[in-house]
């Protein structure tokens, strides 16, 4: 069956476009407020720097980007995650292209990762995991062209888009570790030099930062991380259990990606060559990691949450279609795009069902409402603008992105915990902030939709 060069390319800029207009519409539409991860990184973006108390920085530091463009638009956001999805799905066709000599296997290869509800259902919360999406893919890619031409470019791209990953979240290590395997492999044949060192350059230039603001904020992100994965749980049966949950629930995601694969292949019998480079490297940054993260599960006990799964199966589609690339019908080709159109519009109308019929989500937060009502509490008490909000994420966090003055956001704990209130003002300023839900220590008190909010400015 010949496919010609322009359908394909077609294809893939419809399909691109489509999936970032229906999933940036549909959340617009739908939703009153936008998501717990998305606010909790508008929050932190108030106060940039290479570290907050739940991850690393890169979340933070896009959506302040954002923020400066569009302000308090929550399409904005929703447009911002899926721009990093189809960014991701591209730099996955462009690099399985060296994989397969007809460009329909790239084309289908991009198309069955809509079968993942990683890449469609959860993407229009804008999160670490979402943002760490297109920095694995260009990882991966830039690897494969070290790998490849052993050229200086190659290499410094891949130590810098490493770096932005390991940066969205810590989990990217276990891709690191994968392709160490594939490195000692290379080295042992002797088919690569060590000009793949210069990677390390702007990858640890790019690392030092963090690494000091670990040390001086007591590594409070690996301590969050542990907590998440209940690893102080000292229960011995967690080491059976919850690896097997995991994989479990790792199975249940997938079954929808195999479902369009089964209208493709004729015979799924697999004879591996593990002579073959390309075979090898799909294999070790595909299948590896989860095996490492399954490991991690039953010797430490811990529970993999499934959103940490996000990025793990991009390159899935490229695997599977190069060890079937020989036993895919092209006749059925009608039949797979049928159950593709099906995914393509069950996905967002189950998204649109969900968050119209439900009215105690995050996303139905009326955040905008109760800033509108903090905002004139304020103007009608005070003379200068709001330079602070203290209290959680999600409730003061909220406020800061509302608000018109986007006033910088504090935790409790920086204000009541780790200094003493008289310290934290000094630090702040003794004017211009709002306390939610903690202690009331001056000024003004107001209850708002449950919120208890105090305010203290210039009279």
């Amino acid at each position: 069956m010949k496919i010609r060069k322009i359908d394909i390319n077609k294809s893939l800029i419809f399909f691109l476009f489509a999936h970032l207009i229906i999933w940036t519409l549909v959340p617009s539409i739908s939703n009153t407020n936008l998501p717990l991860d998305t606010i909790e990184a508008l929050a932190w973006g108030t106060n940039l720097d290479w570290g907050y108390n739940k991850h690393p920085p890169v979340s933070a530091w896009l959506v302040k980007v954002i923020f400066q463009v569009f302000g308090n638009q929550d399409w904005a956001y929703y447009f911002l995650s899926q721009l990093f999805v189809i960014i991701t799905f591209f730099v996955v066709f462009k690099f399985s292209e060296d994989f397969f000599k007809n460009k329909i296997f790239s084309l289908i290869s991009i198309l069955v990762l809509e079968g993942i509800y990683f890449h469609n259902f959860t993407t229009p919360e804008f999160n670490v995991y979402v943002a760490q999406l297109p920095f694995r893919a260009l990882t991966v890619y830039f690897c494969w062209r070290g790998f490849k031409y052993n050229d200086i470019t190659s290499w410094i791209l891949f130590g810098i888009c490493g770096a932005f990953g390991f940066l969205s979240h810590y989990l990217f290590i276990y891709l690191f570790v994968a392709m160490d395997v594939f490195f000692v492999y290379m080295i042992l044949k002797k088919k690569i030099n060590f000009k793949c060192l210069v990677s390390l350059v702007p990858f640890f230039l790019l690392l030092i930062p963090h690494l000091i603001w670990l040390s001086d904020n007591n590594y409070t992100t690996i301590t969050y991380a542990s907590q998440r994965t209940g690893v102080a749980d000292h229960n011995f049966i967690n080491h059976l259990i919850q690896p097997f949950i995991f994989l479990g629930k790792q199975i249940g995601i997938l079954i929808p990606f195999f479902a369009m694969l089964l209208f493709l292949v004729s015979k799924f019998k697999i004879r591996f060559n593990f002579k073959d480079k390309k075979l090898l490297f799909l294999l070790i940054i595909n299948i590896l990691p989860i095996i490492l993260i399954f490991l991690t599960s039953m010797l430490m006990g811990v529970k993999i949450r499934t959103m940490w799964m996000s990025p793990f199966y991009l390159f899935m589609g490229v695997l599977f279609l190069y060890l079937f690339q020989k036993k895919i019908i092209f006749k059925k080709l009608k039949y797979f795009f049928s159950i593709l159109l099906f995914l393509f519009i069950l996905s967002p109308a189950t998204y649109l069902y969900v968050s119209l019929s439900y009215n105690d989500k995050r996303t139905d937060y009326p955040g905008r409402e109760i800033a509108k009502i903090v905002q004139e509490k304020w103007d009608n008490n005070f003379k200068d603008e709001i330079k602070s909000v203290i209290g959680h994420e999600w409730n003061a966090g909220n406020l800061s992105y509302h608000l018109k003055s986007n006033p910088k956001w504090y935790s409790h704990s920086n204000a009541f915990v780790e200094k003493t209130f008289e310290d934290f003002i000094e630090t702040i300023g003794k004017e211009g902030f709002i306390i939610v839900n903690g202690e009331c220590v001056s000024g003004l008190l107001f209850i708002i939709k449950n919120n208890n909010i105090c305010m203290n400015g210039k009279k």
